[in-house]
């Protein structure tokens, strides 16, 4: 049998490879999994991007966890990178984010993360999968009143945006940014980011309507962007992929500016290691060290 998860978590065709059934026993494994470390009530936060699938897995997955008595702490809409931020800030036991990244819309996926963000280790997934799939004998679901409950956390989004400004420390105010938010898990935060920050922003492609993610548009098809950045006289453009953790970025002339140059310009180090991988993060970080330099994009 093939092994489940991949590099990022398991991925795969929605409803086909990655299947209710599959998301259900998932939700079981990875508290069985946790029971097994401690004997207290686990406590799990669960993110998505938008994709339409996104309903049914998550749906399917918090059935799991509360059939084996987790409490379940719902994020709704919010990249990956948030979900790894939030289950530390919340004290949670564990997260999952329900993400095929930058995969076509039928794709979906499904990544744990522990309690301090960061991602599980090969020889968790293993036990996970070994639980999921019945190689491990799972503790008895739970009946009554030990069944698990769902609470839906309204203020995730504002805490993630939060902690995003606090890369700029200062304004963005005088720029205009172009960012193509792919349709996907940042249409919402990259927006707040850069207008609470002071940045005339044009948004494109962040009206999701769960099957348009990653549609020509986002990291995955940058060219829309530069053309738009050129013709709109923006300072710059960012193109966020369909979780939030990546980005490509253009400068004013439409070029487009290369990854490892993009960490070089940002140059900042962040407490949270998720925002290592961040898209967002680094997006803001840009915008800061373009702003500090008073050059243009193409000069830095």
């Amino acid at each position: 049998m093939t092994r489940l998860f991949g590099s990022d978590g398991i991925k795969g065709i929605a409803n086909k490879d990655l299947t209710a059934e599959l998301a259900f026993k998932l939700g079981q494994a990875l508290v069985s999994f946790l029971s097994e470390n401690s004997g207290e009530i686990p406590k799990i936060l669960v993110g998505r991007d938008t994709r339409i699938s996104g309903y049914m897995l998550e749906s399917a997955l918090v059935a799991g966890l509360c059939s084996m008595g987790a409490m379940v702490e719902s994020v709704g809409i919010i990249p990956s990178p948030a979900v790894a931020f939030l289950v530390k800030k919340y004290k949670m036991t564990a997260g999952v984010s329900i993400s095929a990244s930058h995969k076509p819309m039928e794709y979906n996926g499904i990544k744990f993360f522990d309690n301090e963000g960061y991602k599980l280790t090969a020889q968790d997934e293993d036990k996970i999968e070994a639980f999921a799939t019945g190689k491990l004998i799972m503790p008895p679901i739970k009946t009554g009143g030990e069944l698990g409950k769902i609470s839906r956390t309204h203020t995730a989004l504002r805490d993630y945006v939060d902690l995003i400004k606090l890369t700029v420390g200062g304004d963005l105010s005088g720029m205009k940014v172009a960012i193509d938010c792919a349709n996907g898990a940042a249409y919402q935060c990259a927006k707040l980011c850069f207008k609470e920050l002071g940045a005339d922003v044009e948004m494109l492609n962040n009206v999701p309507n769960g099957i348009n993610i990653n549609d020509n548009c986002g990291s995955s098809h940058i060219d829309g962007l530069m053309n738009f950045v050129v013709s709109n006289n923006c300072s710059f453009g960012i193109a966020m992929d369909g979780d939030g953790d990546h980005l490509l970025a253009c400068d004013e002339k439409g070029k487009l500016i290369d990854s490892k140059r993009i960490s070089e310009i940002c140059g900042v180090c962040h407490e949270n290691h998720s925002s290592a991988k961040d898209g967002l993060v680094m997006a803001v970080s840009l915008a800061g060290a373009y702003k500090k330099s008073g050059l243009p994009m193409s000069k830095l």
